[in-house]
């Protein structure tokens, strides 16, 4: 059983996203240390890009914090590293394609650190053997994504998912939502009918009752911005908030029934 299946084994999981390198990369090690130390199951760690467009506001301005602070791929290889020698918890980056392409040993380098996972937003799905091979062959699951537009490709794109599927609930881009009103009841009916794989929900997630209401239907809850904005207004001193709110939402999530 890898490491990202055992994230689901024990009940609802939690996710949580932080940009590597906002504000530091130390400070992303505490940051996620204290996250797995208040509940949560997986961590999906950003690798800091010119052109996040699956991003809104509040990841592009921590992006932009983290490169300017001078986070790059090898200090975000250094910081998994550290964090395995420190955990099990399963560590995942969220990469646009760019900086994968221009690193030519990306995926051993991913395995050299101990990563578990990939998600690749602004890699289709069709085109994604290019990622999935490699990946593939240094134990790396490549976490495909669902949106509500991708209703026609839910059976082709959950059958051949890996780690666990990533759910889409709202059209657009990342950023915390009032309400989600994607039919995504039918989206996970559809995925489950064709994968055995944990399916977990993101993109606009951020408050208890959300967290508790999506625990219900999904194996898991994805939350990023909403951590991100403790990050950007705290900035080195968010770590107990984000201990706090981390916590509070893996008790939410934890118990849906």
């Amino acid at each position: 059983m890898s490491r990202i299946a055992d994230a689901f084994k024990n009940g609802k999981a939690f996710i949580g996203f932080v940009t590597g390198g906002d504000p530091s990369i130390e400070k992303s090690e505490e940051f996620i240390l204290g996250m797995i130390e208040s509940g949560a199951d997986l961590i999906e760690i950003g690798i800091p890009f010119t052109d996040p467009i699956a991003e809104g506001p509040v990841i592009q301005e921590a992006n932009i914090r983290a490169l300017n602070a001078g986070a790059n791929l090898a200090k975000l290889f250094k910081l998994v590293k550290n964090l395995r020698k420190k955990t099990k918890t399963p560590l995942v980056f969220l990469s646009y394609f760019n900086p994968i392409f221009k690193c030519p040993d990306f995926f051993e380098q991913c395995e050299d650190a101990g990563l578990d996972g990939l998600i690749i937003p602004d890699l289709p799905f069709e085109e994604s053997a290019e990622a999935r091979g490699p990946a593939k062959e240094r134990g790396i699951d490549l976490i495909s994504l669902i949106a509500p537009t991708s209703r026609h490709r839910i059976k082709e794109i959950s059958q051949a998912a890996e780690g666990f599927l990533y759910i889409v609930s709202s059209m657009g881009v990342t950023g915390v939502r009032g309400e989600i009103e994607t039919d995504l009841n039918g989206m996970i009916e559809l995925a489950r009918a064709n994968t055995n794989i944990p399916l977990a929900v993101g993109f606009g997630v951020n408050t208890l009752e959300q967290a508790t209401e999506i625990g219900k239907i999904a194996d898991g809850v994805i939350v990023g911005s909403a951590i991100v904005r403790i990050i950007e207004k705290y900035g080195g001193e968010a770590g107990p908030r984000i201990y706090d709110y981390v916590k509070s939402m893996k008790s939410a999530v934890s118990s849906s029934k």
